[in-house]
């Protein structure tokens, strides 16, 4: 069944008349439409039945029907008479006059919905975004081998990075070790790749500056890389000669909640929360919960971030398919962090751990 077709088939069940989406990843994943119109309005309309339509701007169509996965009629307007006509006779055409429309609630613009409003002033506005996660979370075979490619590449190239560090290097200089070492495999990271050393990575999100690795510092090394539209993501920590007694233990405390997580995420009707709650447990018998500030993890796929979610409170069950970080951490201001991250896809008996860096520290000791 196509992605059309499966979408459609959720609209049914939840008596939803018609969905729109904007440029972005959920409609790139439904139709191959990929590209940006900044500031210009550009939508498509999918009816419970018959042919999509797009409005955008006339310049833009031919690029849109190329792009285009399944036939889609297209609706042009220009600057001088601007969207609103346009978006009007879209609706018109494919029969919508009223009922429920689902837009996406994340990415859709303010000036967006209200061209959808003035077009069908009775219709009711519902969330998009769980209907369009219901599909994207089940992940195909397809998207499974994209994705394991670009963690063979994030991998490989991690490895190569965590080799060519030297003493005195800063954080800067070593996310653009890692960035070059990706994009030599033809690839690109999946997002700004992050280097915390020493105090800096007791930030989760920490920004890249130019404090040097000194001796004695944990490193916390986040990234990823796209392979075919897929992402992946992996966090290590390592540590810049030896590591003092605490640092140990606090690696030693993440690495057991990080195989507690994933032990968690395979056992059966796993959820967010069960996941979560596994992984914080560790953590917080060792006396550092406080110290874990962030969910366990998020799922992924063409998203660095989407459903599902590892966290307390998410009851949902983690289905065959599905995608998702285990990525437990400890963050001690002033003085370190550590995380452990890795991606996982559950399975129909257990789940299994799609990356396969090694976990034990690592312990360098380049010279400067």
């Amino acid at each position: 069944m196509s992605r059309l077709a499966r979408l459609r088939s959720h609209m049914a069940n939840q008596h939803i008349d018609a969905a729109v989406f904007v440029p972005g990843s959920n409609l790139r994943y439904l139709s191959g439409i990929g590209f940006s119109t900044k500031l210009r309005l550009t939508c498509v309309i999918v009816p419970l039945q018959g042919t999509p339509a797009i409005v955008l701007p006339t310049m833009e169509a031919p690029r849109a029907q190329a792009q285009a996965q399944f036939p889609i009629t297209v609706y042009g307007w220009d600057d001088d008479a601007g969207p609103a006509e346009a978006v009007a006779t879209a609706m018109a055409a494919v029969g919508i006059t009223g009922g429920t429309i689902a837009v996406e609630h994340v990415v859709m613009r303010v000036f967006e919905l209200r061209a959808i409003e003035a077009a069908i002033p009775s219709a009711t506005i519902i969330n998009a975004d769980p209907l369009i996660a219901q599909l994207r979370m089940h992940k195909t075979a397809d998207e499974l081998a994209a994705m394991q490619r670009a963690i063979t590449v994030a991998e490989t190239s991690l490895a190569q990075t965590i080799a060519a560090i030297r003493l005195g290097m800063n954080e800067l200089q070593v996310a653009e070790l890692w960035e070059k070492a990706i994009r030599a495999a033809g690839s690109v990271p999946s997002f700004d790749l992050a280097v915390g050393a020493g105090p800096n990575g007791a930030s989760p999100h920490h920004t890249n500056g130019t404090r040097p690795l000194q001796a004695g510092d944990l490193v916390v090394i986040d990234g990823g890389a796209i392979v075919d539209g897929y992402v992946s993501d992996i966090t290590r920590t390592i540590a810049v000669g030896t590591p003092s007694p605490r640092a140990k233990l606090v690696y030693d405390t993440v690495l057991a909640a990080n195989a507690a997580g994933r032990a968690a995420a395979a056992l059966p009707s796993a959820t967010g929360d069960s996941v979560d709650r596994a992984a914080r447990a560790v953590i917080v018998a060792a006396g550092f919960g406080e110290a874990f500030i962030h969910r366990t993890g998020h799922g992924l796929g063409i998203d660095i971030h989407e459903p599902p979610f590892m966290v307390g409170g998410d009851m949902n069950v983690i289905n065959p398919g599905m995608t998702f970080t285990v990525e437990p951490g400890i963050y001690l201001p002033g003085e370190f962090g550590v995380r452990i991250e890795d991606m996982l896809v559950r399975t129909a008996d257990g789940a299994t751990t799609m990356t396969s860096f090694p976990r034990e520290l690592q312990i360098i000791l380049g010279d400067a």
